[in-house]
């Protein structure tokens, strides 16, 4: 009995061993391969690009293509294989680098190109059904190729550009003109660019080790962080909701890291993480409604994601999609592209070298209702400037829309649904000949064709078919036919409640067997990713 001693609270620590969050359980799940995009050529250009983009409606990859630069614009709908004289956008010279839907219309695309052009294309409503060779608009500026294009957040037709002679140039595209021209502030080329969340600044990765805040409308720089990775291999830094800055990059030992920086103090990063030693760019993709950031490097096989709060160390591990196919490319869905009902939070575009594969990232939920938790408002397709309000020092957030109207319940659902009608609806079925209960005799049975009654609400002397009169007329008293109409009736009533409690159990049935298959589809998804 003295062996025994109670617990200090330094012992008791290990009881809370995983932080608690609704994304921990997170898992994802390649599309059946009927689902997928075949026999695409993915273009082997050797660029850090995402070679893919992709909004409600459509999906686009950029190419191989002779003699000239294209990409493939497809509607989501078509899957399977991609016949090779399926038409492309392919107005470019030389190849095709970076493309980016326009958020303000589904219709609208710009892409840049080793021709130094930037060009912006009107996709038809149901997509291409020949090749489209003519831009809306050509925008011409950079003197060498176009590697970055991005669209502002909030402000209709601005539209930025970097290229490797190290310019940001940032263009209005409804009027063709240069707002912009920032050539000073860079040394070095540009690997990437990010706009915040109303467009007021952006941040860039540069050759130089250099991450840059900068103010675009006055063309100076905000705040400057160098060697923020010190590795000499490609960076990545994209804005948060917030306000911080997250990289991505390489150690002196060429190891690769995350960071996550407050721009208002940047000699020191507020969190650091090492992942590992493969030499791939790392491609952050980040979700403002939930704060997560899935990183993707090219030439892995998974997706890391991690979510991003106030609480040390800031970045929190949650999980790993793993398959066996190196990505070369992806694109990432806008949340109002997502299916609410299935409790989907992203879903990615991956390329492979001769298909794309979507991976649908999902919430186990045991309930089929609208998850409002899971689906803050989001930004909706409408700008909340124009581009004369920007460039008079306007800024605003973009405008929020609510996903509950894109809720579809689901067949289990629909199914309760349909029954509970059915049920409403439903008429007892009658013996041949039998009176329904609380209507008038039919008389089709009278003698010699007569009419059974002799006229309209009249009762008949001889009663109908050779029956007392006192069986059908009620002036007479209840006869025993009548008698027997009743006893159908309840018959008939006892029949009704067994078949509802028929139907209760059944419903009953279907909700426990939804239940469990919920809870084997969350086993199964942790089995695939490791944790169980």
């Amino acid at each position: 009995m003295g062996l025994t001693q109670p617990l200090r609270p330094a012992d008791m620590s290990f009881r809370k061993v995983v932080r608690q969050s609704k994304f921990r359980h997170v898992f994802g799940q390649p599309v059946k391969n009927d689902q997928c995009y075949e026999d695409i050529r993915v273009s082997r250009v050797t660029w850090d690009s995402t070679f893919c983009a992709v909004n409600p409606k459509f999906l686009a990859v950029i190419v191989e293509a002779s003699g000239g630069g294209a990409f493939l614009v497809l509607p989501l709908s078509k899957t399977g294989r991609i016949d090779k004289a399926y038409p492309t956008v392919c107005g470019h010279t030389g190849p095709v680098l970076d493309i980016d839907w326009c958020p303000h219309n589904d219709e609208v695309i710009a892409s840049g190109s080793e021709d130094c052009m930037v060009m912006v294309w009107q996709i038809p409503e149901n997509g291409l059904t020949s090749p489209l060779t003519e831009p809306v608009v050509v925008l011409e500026g950079h003197t060498k190729r176009v590697g970055i294009i991005t669209w502002h957040p909030t402000a209709r037709n601005v539209l930025l550009s970097a290229g490797c002679d190290n310019v940001v140039l940032i263009w209005n595209v409804g009027t063709a003109e240069e707002l912009y021209r920032l050539d000073s502030l860079h040394p070095d080329l540009i690997y990437n660019v990010s706009w915040n969340r109303n467009g007021s600044l952006f941040c860039s990765a540069c050759k130089d080790k250099s991450v840059r805040v900068i103010d675009p409308r006055r063309g100076t720089l905000v705040a400057e962080r160098e060697k923020a990775h010190e590795g000499a291999r490609p960076m990545r830094a994209i804005f948060l909701a917030d306000g911080k800055v997250f990289t991505t990059g390489f150690s002196r030992m060429s190891e690769r890291q995350l960071a996550l920086w407050d721009p208002e103090n940047f000699e020191e990063p507020m969190a650091l993480q090492e992942l590992d030693s493969s030499n791939g760019a790392l491609l952050p993709f980040y979700d403002a409604d939930t704060n997560v950031v899935y990183v993707c490097g090219k030439g892995d096989s998974s997706i890391r994601y991690f979510e991003i709060t106030d609480e040390l160390p800031y970045i929190h591990f949650l999980n790993t999609f793993t398959s066996k196919e190196p990505q070369r490319g992806m694109g990432s869905m806008p949340k109002r592209g997502l299916e609410v009902s299935k409790c989907e939070i992203a879903r990615f575009y991956k390329l492979h070298e001769r298909k794309c594969e979507p991976i649908v990232m999902t919430v186990p939920r045991k309930s089929d209702l609208f998850q409002d938790d899971l689906y803050p408002d989001t930004a909706g397709p409408e700008a909340a400037l124009e581009a004369e309000e920007w460039v008079s020092g306007r800024d605003a957030d973009p405008l929020l829309i609510s996903l509950r109207e894109a809720y579809v319940p689901t067949k289990q659902r629909d199914l309760k649904v349909s029954r509970r009608n059915v049920l409403s609806e439903s008429r007892p079925v009658l013996p041949a000949g039998s009176a329904r209960p609380g209507a008038s005799t039919v008389a089709s049975s009278a003698p010699h064709g007569g009419s059974a009654s002799g006229g309209a609400g009249v009762c008949s002397p001889r009663g109908v078919g050779g029956l007392p009169q006192s069986a059908l007329c009620p002036s007479r008293g209840l006869g025993p036919w009548m008698a027997a109409a009743h006893d159908l009736r309840a018959l008939q009533e006892a029949k009704l409640d067994e078949v509802a409690q028929e139907l209760r159990a059944l419903r009953a049935l279907v909700k426990e067997q939804g239940e469990r298959i919920s809870r084997l589809e969350e086993q199964l998804g942790r089995m695939e990713n490791g944790d169980a």
